[in-house]
């Protein structure tokens, strides 16, 4: 018998390690901006690309201009960390409390950056609107996933990888600027009223898993 893993599996893995990358480069772009902008400086697109040890070439390919690389810039490093969250001498195992703990940090961060976050989206819409997008190149930087996977380790190994990767989507559409928005703009919901309703919105979701992963 081979010794060989399945052929399916090893693409899974290729497939991943290349989404991986392309989210490692892009934030590296964004850092790099980040670090110019904190020293006083609009750089434009050569700059960044060496201050992040790319080609010029490689920056143009995942923004389409420095505007849209500066736009989004500003944002990276204020959206909590999960070390910063969950520290290393955090013992806490209740993954409801984690999730919760976990939304309440980026839904201040997101009020707190309002103004900043609303631009970087309608930035990226209308790039997905003009078809200027690149076949797996990310639109955006995915901060919440990190965030809901850290809070989700105690029961990781209690879910099967669909029932897992199902509770991360769903979570996903709670945490961040889209929910920020539909609260506000479409359902006219204040800030701290948006809060308990994403609270009592990640206890359940995560409460259901638990439940589901018992039976």
């Amino acid at each position: 018998m081979s010794s060989h893993p399945p052929r399916s599996a090893v693409t899974d893995r290729t497939t991943t390690s290349r989404e991986n990358q392309r989210h490692r480069t892009r934030k590296d772009l964004l850092a790099a901006a980040a670090r110019l902008l904190k020293q006083g400086r609009t750089p434009d697109m050569d700059e960044v690309a060496a201050e992040a040890m790319v080609s010029r070439a490689t920056a143009y390919r995942y923004f389409p201009s420095i505007d849209a690389l500066l736009v989004e810039a500003p944002l990276e490093g204020v959206v909590p960390s999960p070390e910063q969250v969950f520290s290393a001498d955090d013992d806490s195992t209740d993954p409801i409390e984690r999730i919760d703990r976990a939304e309440a940090a980026l839904h201040e961060a997101c009020y707190r950056n309002e103004a900043q976050l609303r631009m970087m989206l309608a930035a990226s819409l209308d790039r997905t609107a003009k078809g200027a997008t690149r076949d797996g190149i990310p639109v955006r930087q995915n901060r919440r996933t990190l965030l809901i996977e850290a809070a989700l380790a105690p029961m990781r190994r209690s879910l099967s990888k669909p029932a897992y990767a199902r509770l991360c989507a769903a979570l996903a559409m709670i945490f961040g600027t889209e929910s920020m928005i539909v609260f506000q703009d479409v359902l006219g919901v204040d800030k701290k009223t948006a809060r308990k309703i994403k609270s009592w919105a990640v206890r359940s979701l995560v409460s259901a898993a638990m439940k589901e992963s018992e039976t």
